[in-house]
């Protein structure tokens, strides 16, 4: 991939006129904005591409071949850090962002009940899943698209925005309709035909490391979601499978340390899943936020022993509200703070 890097000051008329020469010799033309410019990467070429047939072009600064094979998400192409906002709800930046409901959706009152719990602990975004990826054919599949309505009816409600996982592009449909962000989990991280379907959204997406992934092969599944022109990724670190028998998952805090020197992408980290049991769930989203992730997901339910999945690493609403508290001492730490709504639309 090139990079074109265009001079602060370039005009609307400069900047199509380098899209039109891409688009002239075949290739794609992707528009990264920066705080103080704009750079376009170009992908789709098999060789190298001369870079003469930009540099004298109205508007741009300097053309800069890329070196890694992640394009679109490598800080080459934009050195500024990304700040995804998700129905008003910046995630990114200074922002720390916290994402909390329940595994499953279960039935409205349920979801309710816990959605104004978190809420009320100070989390932005709801979680809660309608279709459930289960190691066992037998465990609950999750309620599908009624799942969805519920979650959808019961954010507007509290005033939250909503994400849930997509299985395949039936589900990605459906998600996409009535939910704010589209998580793609773990067991899908190297599903290419449904990360090319989730880049055409142009809905923020939630993706989630593979459970035996490195951190370039998270990187580049975000790339196949740039490719498509949807520059709204956040990604999380959820644990990955080890020999250690002590925790469900390994949570590789060093990922995030790592994704952060190689991309402006914002990564969150997922202590629910990276350790499935509730009593380390806190700890390790305090040392989540101390490493200076932008954000974290956790789940949480009013009555465990009733939850039809993920019983075991659900934290009591209590919970949530006391690590909330907690917050404002650690976020300093890394220069950032509880993340606020710009705006909530219904």
């Amino acid at each position: 991939m090139m990079l074109i890097v265009m001079t602060a000051g370039a005009t609307p008329q400069q900047l199509e006129q380098v899209i039109e020469r891409i688009a002239a010799l075949g290739l794609k033309a992707h528009a990264i904005p920066g705080a103080q410019r704009v750079a376009i990467g170009i992908t789709g070429n098999q060789g190298s591409v001369e870079p003469a047939l930009f540099e004298n072009l109205p508007g741009v600064l300097e053309v800069i071949p890329v070196s890694h094979p992640y394009k679109l998400v490598s800080r080459e192409a934009k050195s500024e850090n990304s700040v995804v906002t998700v129905r008003g709800v910046p995630v990114g930046g200074d922002n720390f962002a916290v994402f909390a409901g329940p595994c499953s959706v279960e039935t409205p009152e349920q979801t309710l009940t816990i959605a104004r719990a978190v809420r009320s602990a100070g989390a932005q975004i709801l979680r809660g899943g309608a279709f459930k990826p289960r190691t066992s054919p037998y465990a609950f599949q999750g309620l599908g698209e009624p799942g969805l309505v519920i979650l959808r009816d019961v954010g507007r409600e509290v005033g939250m925005p909503v994400v849930s996982e997509a299985l395949d592009e039936r589900s990605l449909e459906l998600v996409t309709e009535h939910c704010d962000m589209i998580q793609v989990g773990a067991r899908n991280m190297q599903n290419y035909s449904l990360l090319r379907l989730v880049g055409k959204t142009r809905k923020p997406v939630l993706l989630k490391r593979g459970m035996a992934a490195t951190v370039e092969e998270l990187l580049m599944a975000a790339e196949y979601v740039l490719a498509e022109g949807n520059y709204q990724v956040v990604l999380c670190e959820r644990g990955i499978r080890t020999f250690a028998d002590h925790t469900r998952n390994t949570v590789d805090l060093a990922a995030v340390v790592a994704v952060q020197r190689l991309s402006h992408l914002p990564i969150i980290v997922d202590p629910s899943h990276g350790t499935g049991r509730r009593h380390k769930v806190i700890p390790m989203a305090r040392a989540a936020a101390a490493v200076g992730a932008d954000g974290l997901m956790v789940e949480v339910h009013h009555e465990p022993s009733q939850a039809l999945s993920d019983a075991a690493q659900a934290l009591l609403p209590e919970e949530l509200a006391q690590f909330m508290r907690q917050l404002p001492a650690l976020l300093p730490l890394t220069g950032r703070h509880l993340a606020q709504a710009l705006e909530l639309s219904a």
